[in-house]
């Protein structure tokens, strides 16, 4: 194996990316302007960052119509509506144990994203649970954020990866769900079964415990 050449110091980093630009340095704000609103009001995507007390981390998707994702409390919080799903719940768990996150927004076809870094906590109801009611399911639970930092993220990872551009798409690339589930994992179900499970059947359970 080559040498690894490890950089093990802020100093080493900085050295060899430079300084920031000032754009970049100076776009973090700590309220949510009218623009933030409509872009929240607009994503229907977001990944959530978190990680427990000893550093462990874990990413989690989450999904909605626009307008149903996020619920803006007030100018400095927002929360994000928890749907039925696996139930493993590592980010929530982590939350518990650390009470902060990251959170990227996503708007199809576009190809910068907002960032949102703040103090989490978990809240079981709310009064603004039945503005995010969604085929007549309210949320199991929410996810609220004090907003620390918000900014835009430039676009150049999506125009990098291609990502919103079809002619690049190539999902057959890889075998069905199915087959993955039932090569990594040892399961009880078939494979008929896990491809009936994860057909057409799969997208009508998504409001459902």
């Amino acid at each position: 194996m080559p040498q690894r050449t490890e950089i093990t110091s802020p100093e080493e980093l900085r050295a060899l990316l430079g300084e920031v630009m000032p754009r970049a340095r100076n776009k973090e704000r700590p309220r949510l302007h009218p623009r933030d609103r409509e872009w929240l009001a607009a994503s229907p995507f977001c990944l959530i960052a978190t990680s427990d007390a000893d550093g462990n981390c874990d990413v989690s998707p989450k999904g909605d119509p626009a307008g149903r994702l996020a619920h803006v409390l007030d100018d400095g919080t927002i929360a994000i509506a928890e749907r039925p799903g696996n139930r493993r719940a590592d980010g929530y768990l982590n939350v518990l144990s650390n009470p902060y996150a990251g959170l990227l927004f996503m708007i199809p076809g576009r190809n910068e994203t907002l960032r949102i870094n703040g103090r989490a906590r978990l809240v079981r109801d709310a009064p603004y649970f039945d503005d995010l009611v969604v085929k007549g399911h309210r949320p199991l639970l929410a996810l609220e954020v004090e907003i620390e930092t918000i900014y835009f993220h430039c676009a150049k990872s999506f125009l990098r990866s291609q990502l919103w551009q079809p002619e690049t798409w190539n999902p057959g690339v890889l075998p069905s769900h199915a087959r993955i589930t039932k090569d990594v994992m040892v399961t009880p179900e078939s494979l008929e079964e896990l491809e009936e499970y994860y057909g057409e059947s799969y997208a009508k359970r998504l409001y459902q415990g």
